[in-house]
């Protein structure tokens, strides 16, 4: 157990009041972690919080709200984690945006830039706010959560296909620049998960029988099934991991019947 011990380590996980992020943030303290649940809304936020600190003890999970479009909301979260925890040694960039679904030769110039500043350019600006620290510490995790998408064409969701493929690249570029500084950055590429941010995936029964067909598992997966990959990648037993894409997907990927 030690190799996946995070006993003293601070982990900030953004959009971690409900789905995959909660989950992360539930298996982190679970394992050890103190944890910063964070997304928009305060109240479900401290919903999360409430819940790991009655299974762990109080002071295991803080809330600070965070909506990752504003840079200076990002910037109050690292100063609010660091004034009451003292320091940042695990990063999960899990917040992300979709507003629309449908061919991308209908997608508004505004709606393709929101999902590129969600996804890509928020957590650009959250990694450069918590690296430093790292980086003098001469230790870290940062995980972005990607997704498998990322790997694939779609043709309802391909402008968000677009920025998590950047996130492959923005981890690989700063596991590059990091990695003097034994300072780990790698994304999680998690397939279709029940959450509600998927809910237009898989509440359609076409698209989840033609996603499960192709599945080896035959099934999507929980968010609690993403959570693992994340504690790997925070624990010591992932040291030597960086730049790396785990892809969590039940073998969809795999081509199968293809």
């Amino acid at each position: 157990m030690n190799s996946f011990d995070l006993s003293g380590k601070v982990a900030v996980i953004t959009g971690s009041s409900r789905g995959i992020g909660r989950a992360i943030a539930e298996a982190m303290a679970e394992h050890g972690a103190t944890v910063v649940v964070s997304s928009r809304k305060a109240e479900a936020c401290q919903e999360v919080a409430d819940a790991i600190n009655g299974r762990h003890g109080l002071g295991r999970a803080i809330v600070v709200p965070a909506n990752i479009s504003s840079k200076e909301a990002l910037q109050t979260l690292v100063d609010e984690t660091r004034a009451q925890l003292g320091r940042i040694d695990v990063l999960v960039c899990n917040a992300a945006s979709n507003p629309y679904y449908g061919p991308m030769g209908g997608i508004s110039d505004e709606m393709f830039r929101k999902i590129l500043e969600n996804n890509v350019i928020a957590n650009h600006w959250l990694i450069q706010m918590v690296a430093p620290e790292m980086i003098e510490r001469r230790e870290g995790s940062i995980i972005i959560v990607s997704s498998i998408g990322g790997l694939k064409a779609s043709t309802v969701i391909g402008a968000y296909n677009v920025s998590k493929a950047a996130d492959f690249q923005l981890a690989r570029n700063l596991a590059a620049e990091f990695g003097p500084h034994q300072v780990r950055v790698n994304c999680i590429a998690p397939g279709l998960i029940r959450t509600d941010f998927a809910r237009a995936l898989w509440e359609n029964p076409q698209t989840l029988a033609a996603v499960t067909m192709h599945t080896p598992l035959q099934r999507i997966g929980e968010p609690h099934e993403i959570a693992g990959a994340a504690v790997f990648l925070a624990s010591p037993a992932s040291t030597f991991v960086t730049g790396q894409a785990i892809v969590v997907d039940g073998g969809s990927t795999t081509g199968v019947g293809l």
